[in-house]
């Protein structure tokens, strides 16, 4: 059973920092695409960033380039986010997805190529 737990979320003010933690179990980490997604009430789901198996490759949405950098910790199975000058509008509910081992992903921040979900961290930020 494939399993993603996020952590790490919290109350930040402008300008702070936050790191999100996703355990994984059920398979290795670094076999898939993983990637962040957030969501804020009462809006849909926007890829945040993303990571190729083996941490070869990285995406970023627009909106979080230069502030969050993805990363994942193998000998812990761990997908982590690096959250730094936190916006007001970064305010959401942060999940962790990863596809299933050796599909392909046409677009890697994209929430129809993801096949597993955790629940997600809140992140709230606040002038």
């Amino acid at each position: 059973q494939v399993l993603l737990v996020e952590s790490g979320g919290g109350s930040v003010q402008t300008g702070g920092s936050l790191r999100l933690s996703c355990v994984v179990s059920g398979y290795t980490a670094n076999s898939n695409y993983m990637a962040w997604f957030r969501q804020a009430p009462g809006k849909e789901y926007e890829g945040v960033a993303a990571i190729t198996p083996h941490g070869d490759t990285t995406f970023y949405a627009d909106s979080v380039k230069g502030r969050f950098t993805v990363s994942e910790d193998n000998a812990k199975n761990t997908l982590y986010l690096q959250m730094n000058g936190l916006k007001l509008e970064d305010t959401a509910m942060y999940v962790c997805a990863a596809n299933r081992p050796g599909e392909l992903v046409y677009n890697a921040l994209a929430p129809k190529e993801y096949d597993y979900w955790g629940r997600g961290t809140q992140v709230t930020v606040s002038s």
